[in-house]
């Protein structure tokens, strides 16, 4: 289709659903009835005397209704059927070709968005869901939770690491009732309205948005770090504030990945360096802490510190060239921020697979 006859099918289709106020009132009347008068149209309606005629000439031009000469006029509804035959045609045709036309925005130019459409925060939600290749981090209503349960499932048995956090716990399925562990390595569940919606996959794709942005109320935005760095923040706040306040725990996989494993999460990380004991060993890329440069350490793991906050977190690797300390992102204490922790269980993993 020319661009030409595009712009022309838009406004064609535009135009019939161009309806005032007044017409719609019109119209809906006399397809009730089947046929009217104009003085018994503005009895049925709030439509004064004088408008009446203007209006349901207008619906005429839109081949919505037909006007019958006589005395009085008698306005008769055209079947929909008919009425809109034409307009399904072209509003096919026109959807096939602007989808043709359209081009989905890079994510590259824009590292953080604001969203203000339910449907739009629902579309990047199940992105990230989806788009997650080792570690997710989530925090769901039960809704959502059903919602998105098969794109959790499929992460899963891809060996994705899940942890969930489902909210308000009042409203939560009881293990009973939902397998947590076909869709999460951990599930837990904190009380309270207004915890927020989360997703973070391999800590640099992220969303925030508020319950009121997934429900019909006025406060609706969602906040997108589009593969940024600023991601972290997201991240930070769900493994400090929402996680470590998630009391009650819905379920919990404790077989555990394959290793080699690959973490954005270096609190993930040193819980299960913790909880699987025997030699480990590292390769980390990240960021100098003093010097603020790339660089990537290996070696074996021996030690790891950790509080039961969960709020600090770190390794201590021994390398060819001495000791060194990681800490998470923004780490201040440690030598190395960690951006990209791989754990073997015999030596170093290759950085890339």
């Amino acid at each position: 289709m020319a661009t030409d006859e595009l712009r022309s099918t838009v406004e064609r289709v535009g135009d019939r659903f161009n309806l005032g106020e007044y017409e719609i009132d019109a119209y809906l009347t006399v397809l009730a009835h089947g046929q009217l008068t104009a003085s018994e149209i503005a009895d049925r309606t709030d439509i004064p005397q004088p408008r009446v005629y203007d209006t349901v000439r207008s619906l005429s031009d839109r081949g919505l209704v037909e006007l019958r000469e006589s005395r009085p006029m008698k306005i008769v509804a055209i079947d929909p059927g008919e009425a809109f035959d034409d307009v399904q045609d072209a509003l096919t045709e026109m959807i096939d070709e602007l989808e043709a036309r359209y081009t989905a925005p890079a994510r590259e130019t824009e590292a953080v968005s604001l969203v203000k459409s339910r449907s739009t925060i629902l579309r990047y939600l199940e992105e990230i869901i989806e788009g997650a290749e080792y570690e997710l981090a989530l925090s769901l209503t039960p809704d959502l939770l059903v919602r998105f349960r098969e794109q959790l499932e499929a992460a899963t048995k891809k060996d994705v690491s899940v942890d969930l956090i489902v909210t308000p716990a009042s409203e939560a399925p009881s293990p009973e009732e939902f397998d947590y562990l076909s869709v999460a390595t951990t599930a837990r569940a904190r009380r309270g309205i207004t915890t927020p919606v989360i997703a973070v996959a391999d800590g640099n794709y992220s969303m925030y948005a508020t319950q009121n942005a997934l429900r019909d109320d006025q406060d609706r935005y969602g906040v997108i770090f589009n593969r940024s760095a600023l991601g972290f923040l997201v991240s930070g706040f769900f493994g400090t504030v929402l996680w470590t306040t998630a009391e009650r725990t819905l379920g919990e996989n404790g077989d555990g990945r394959p290793y080699p494993r690959k973490y954005a999460s270096i609190r993930r990380c040193v819980k299960d360096l913790i909880e699987d004991g025997g030699d480990a060993y590292a390769t980390i890329a990240g960021r100098d802490v003093e010097q603020g440069g790339s660089r990537v350490v290996q070696g074996r793991v021996i030690d790891v510190s950790f509080e039961m906050s969960e709020e600090v977190a770190s390794i201590t690797l021994e390398t060819d060239s001495g000791t060194v300390t990681v800490g998470g992102r923004v780490a201040a204490l440690e030598e190395i921020e960690a951006h990209e922790i791989r754990i073997g269980k015999h030596e170093p993993p290759a950085l890339e697979e």
